[in-house]
């Protein structure tokens, strides 16, 4: 009849591969607080990332931080459609409906700042033939958020009184990326607003059929 019963060898062995597991667990624990963590997810509980420099290389993800402080701001108003444009007392003039020319601008492209204002606003404009085609893309440099207004002004003979736009986009963001085909002839661009007590500078890029 054989005994079941273990061997102190196998009992040794058992209780050393028990301890070894153990041993692992508890330095990949410590690995995961002391390295991981800092690094790679900006998460220090115990401060020892900081103390031996792993928070240094934990780089946050810049989408996610840009989404979270425009959830977060809580001051940005609201945009009504009655802000779109010049209003129903403007007229709009005759020069909005002039065929397209035979020709377009040649195309360029161009990359420049705007600073705008602390507490003031700010207007960039480009000049574009009816049905030419820009392409642009602007950022705020500190990913401050801008109230813009987006539009175009009809090149007239004669200075009006009131002036006469379309408004294209009203919005508060940090980043614009589109393209345009001009409804007429005349200025197209954007009015910034920047309600901080700081300037804010806008990287702007362009490509497409227009002058500055």
């Amino acid at each position: 009849m054989e005994n079941s019963n273990s061997t102190p060898t196998q009992n040794i062995e058992k209780k050393s591969i028990i301890k070894a597991i153990a041993i692992a667990f508890i330095c990949g624990m410590a690995l995961l607080i002391v390295a991981v963590l800092p690094a790679e997810y900006g998460i220090d509980p115990i401060g020892t990332g900081k103390l031996f420099g792993f928070s240094k290389l934990y780089v946050p993800d810049e989408d996610d931080n840009n989404l979270q402080a425009m959830v977060s701001n809580t001051n940005i108003p609201l945009v009504k459609i009655e802000k779109v444009g010049s209003g129903p007392n403007v007229p709009r003039p005759v020069e909005a409906d002039y065929p397209a020319p035979d020709k377009q601008l040649p195309i360029r492209e161009d990359q420049t700042e705007v600073i705008v204002p602390a507490g003031k606003g700010i207007e960039f404009k480009i000049n574009v033939l009816k049905y030419g085609t820009v392409k642009y893309e602007w950022t705020t440099q500190n990913r401050e958020l801008l109230y813009f207004d987006f539009h175009g002004e009809v090149k007239q003979k004669v200075k009006p009184k009131q002036t006469y736009y379309d408004s294209y986009t009203i919005a508060t963001a940090n980043n614009m990326v589109g393209s345009m085909l001009a409804p007429f002839e005349g200025s197209h661009g954007w009015y910034f607003k920047n309600n901080t007590e700081q300037d804010i500078v806008v990287n702007l890029k362009l490509k497409g059929q227009y002058t500055l």
